[in-house]
């Protein structure tokens, strides 16, 4: 589509309506700022007119603290805060992307994509999703692309995932004509972390970001994870879920996350089995002497908090499609304790710094003292960011008391939204 015709559909009625789901009525004048500015943006740098719209979504982790990358359960949702870009097919076998967020700019010959010996970094994790296309039967070709980001990166909130969708959405719109499902962008995504970041990651954050809504995903059939939307809004309860900041990010830490897939793996191995979703709690229970001996009593917890935290997955969808609130947030509540006790991923050992720790304490006491609401670790864990559930009338109590030992900004308001990783044009036209 052309500049001026994008431009005056964003200023449709329709285009209103779509960006009051995606970023609730206050954020529809300061996210329609952001599509112009990338058009204005792609015309500045790439001289051309014709271009679509992309938008691809942080995610929150709302429970299923790191089971994903042993098959288990996860309730997870798209948020409102995203990467947007505008972007067109070239003709050409080169790919072009600025990113303007983090001062990027760079070429991929897509006929050279083996990766760096660094293994690191945007150009990195593009070449990997695009031998993850190839690997898996898609086209590939090139493109240019003009792309800003509020994505709080290194926080918990999956900023190179909603990266990683929002370049799957431009190869299969460009390239495959929309063939490519959302299960196969999350295997590209994976792919490129495992392959081309030496990253033992799961499909928990490309799930959740390429999907839309809130989401609960059992991942015993990888290849095949069985995906239900949960049809349920947090607003109606007046409740709001609220991200912090703590402090130090997370980008140095893939030893400590890659120990946790590890542990449990060892766990696993001693029934002859390779995840732990393939073994029982009662089988681990029953042979606890065997399993201390030959995996060790660290392993033995992470794998006791695998078993724990799909049941939790369970309870809290089931008490979300019952409206019981009141058993939701019991069992967020539990969800943070098994993670710092049993997974024992909310601070790094040795480290005096541990702004995980001390921002759920602090939380902790607030919510003790108020007589409501919930908290837990967010995402990967180790360093990064929170998540709190509280009623709207004393958020912004919290927010200040919050900021007052993390910083100023270090608290985000967060929304659910309908769409994951999506191309906008047809949307808004």
């Amino acid at each position: 589509m052309e500049a001026k015709e994008l431009l005056i559909q964003l200023n449709s009625e329709k285009a209103d309506a779509f960006f009051e789901k995606m970023y609730g009525a206050d954020g529809i004048a300061e996210n329609k700022e952001r599509y112009v500015h990338v058009i204005k943006g792609f015309e500045e740098h790439f001289k051309g007119s014709d271009m679509s719209l992309f938008s691809s979504a942080g995610r929150t982790e709302i429970s299923g603290n790191h089971t994903d990358h042993n098959h288990g359960k996860v309730l997870a949702g798209s948020i409102n805060l995203d990467c947007v870009a505008a972007a067109a097919a070239n003709g050409t076998e080169k790919i072009h992307i600025i990113s303007e967020t983090y001062r990027q700019e760079f070429t991929i010959d897509i006929n050279k994509l083996d990766p760096s010996e660094k293994k690191a970094g945007t150009i990195d994790l593009t070449k990997g999703m695009l031998k993850g296309f190839l690997e898996m039967g898609y086209k590939i070709g090139g493109f240019d692309a003009f792309i800003t980001s509020n994505v709080i990166s290194a926080a918990g909130v999956s900023s190179s995932a909603a990266y990683e969708m929002l370049i799957c959405t431009m190869i299969n719109t460009f390239f495959n004509a929309g063939s490519v499902d959302v299960v196969t962008y999350a295997h590209v995504g994976k792919y490129a972390e495992n392959v081309y970041w030496d990253k033992a990651s799961g499909l928990l954050d490309q799930m959740a970001c390429a999907v839309g809504g809130m989401i609960t995903i059992d991942f015993k059939e990888p290849l095949k994870p069985v995906v239900e939307k949960i049809d349920y809004e947090f607003g109606s309860r007046d409740h709001s879920l609220i991200i912090v900041q703590t402090g130090k990010g997370h980008a140095d830490l893939s030893a400590e996350y890659s120990s946790i897939p590890g542990d449990m793996k060892k766990v696993a191995a001693v029934f002859g089995k390779e995840v732990c979703a393939d073994i029982t709690e009662e089988e681990v229970l029953d042979n606890i002497e065997k399993v201390r001996k030959e995996a060790g009593d660290r392993p033995l917890l992470r794998a006791l908090h695998f078993f724990e935290e799909n049941k939790r997955v369970e309870e809290e969808v089931a008490a979300l499609k019952a409206d019981r609130f009141d058993v939701f947030l019991q069992k967020i509540t539990e969800s943070g304790n098994s993670s710092w006790k049993w997974l024992q991923n909310c601070y790094v050992p040795g480290e005096t710094e541990q702004g995980i720790t001390a921002a759920l304490s602090l939380t902790e006491l607030f919510i003790q003292k108020k007589g409501c609401g919930a908290c837990r670790v967010h995402g990967g864990g180790f360093a990064g960011v929170i998540m709190a559930m509280l009623p709207n009338e004393v958020v912004d109590e919290y927010i200040a008391y919050i900021e007052k030992a993390m910083g100023e900004g270090s608290a985000y308001r967060m929304s659910i939204r309908p769409y994951g990783a999506v191309c906008v044009d047809g949307f808004i036209s």
